[in-house]
């Protein structure tokens, strides 16, 4: 529970991302998509601010992700990944009035349950490697 902290940073700023590209997407302007050249089309969509915020965010949001899985087991952080599905629907309803229905609360509901499930089970800080994997990394004799 150390790094739960991380976790939610993590989750938060991979939902912020996604946001910020579907902001940049629905706002891009024709002359993005105008002429024939693909790179030039490419270039034009990246720097447009609010997609190249979500890009920049998305590489913050796997720094942070590549350090809690340094500190904790992958089984147990990468679940809470699904979190971020939760902030999205929510901030989407909010900020772009997408709709939010019956089935999508459920599952929603789910997702929550779940991850506090897995966040009950606590985890271990990096333990010995198991044998398989130590035998991996051994050189052939």
């Amino acid at each position: 529970m150390k790094f739960l902290p991380f976790i939610l940073f993590t989750v938060l700023t991979n939902a912020a991302a996604q946001l910020m590209l579907k902001q940049g997407m629905t706002t891009l302007p024709e002359m993005a998509w105008a002429g024939n050249n693909p790179l030039f089309k490419l270039i034009g969509i990246v720097f447009h601010p609010w997609v190249f915020a979500g890009l920049a965010t998305f590489v913050i949001s796997m720094a942070s992700h590549m350090f809690v899985l340094s500190k904790v087991e992958l089984s147990f952080a990468y679940p809470f990944l699904s979190l971020a599905y939760v902030a999205v629907a929510v901030a989407s309803w909010y900020f772009f009035s997408e709709t939010v229905d019956t089935p999508r609360m459920i599952g929603i509901a789910l997702i929550m349950a779940g991850t506090v499930f897995i966040a009950q089970s606590g985890s271990s800080a990096h333990s010995a490697p198991s044998s398989h994997v130590q035998a991996l990394n051994e050189p052939a004799e």
